[in-house]
């Protein structure tokens, strides 16, 4: 039985500044792209029995310069939709929601095609992408690319905790998390790691 691993993209402007970023298709920075390049000896002794990367370009240039060859892109690895708080900052929400917490209160409804997403949709994706990759773990590693709030929710998904649990599990940009297994049950078997 293969292990799960999760990959948080690398760094970019607002990963830095601390701006929510679903839908924002930003570039990885020099520094993001050498986090990337940093993660290829983490995989590269590891059997990927299926590698996917959400849509997004900063996860997919991850999974390239990371060494995963073969990847596929998955609309369900999709950052969670921050809704009208796309590009805002924790710290600017604060000034007026000052006890605004994601985990809890969600987001407000942002621009046409955005309605933002409650910790249980974002529950329902990942569940949706565990019950495709159970499928290919008995052939070896699944390696998901993706982003912190998305694979923090996968995680409380695959420990069998509530989605809202994610936000127990900070994700560092740049990252490998591995989900094991320990006497047929799920565990963290590493987290934030970096060579």
């Amino acid at each position: 039985m293969g292990d799960l691993l999760l990959v948080r993209h690398g760094e970019t402007e607002w990963s830095v500044s601390g701006r929510h970023t679903s839908w924002t298709d930003l570039p990885l920075t020099q520094h993001g792209e050498e986090q990337a390049k940093s993660l290829a000896p983490l995989l590269s002794s590891r059997t990927c029995a299926l590698a996917l990367t959400s849509p997004l370009d900063r996860a997919i240039r991850t999974a390239e310069l990371a060494g995963l060859t073969g990847a596929v892109a998955d609309p369900d690895l999709h950052e969670w939709d921050y809704g009208g708080y796309e590009g805002i900052t924790t710290v600017d929400i604060h000034r007026t929601r000052p006890d605004w917490y994601l985990w809890t209160d969600g987001v407000p409804p942002g621009p046409e095609g955005y309605p933002g997403e409650s910790p249980e949709q974002v529950g329902a994706r990942a569940d949706r992408v565990l019950d495709r990759v159970a499928e290919a773990l008995p052939d070896g590693d699944v390696v998901l690319v993706a982003h912190a709030h998305f694979l923090r929710v996968l995680t409380a998904r695959r420990l069998g905790l509530a989605a809202a649990d994610g936000r127990l599990f900070q994700l560092a940009t740049g990252t490998l998390g591995r989900l094991s297994t320990e006497h047929g049950r799920p565990v963290i078997a590493e987290w934030n790691t970096r060579p």
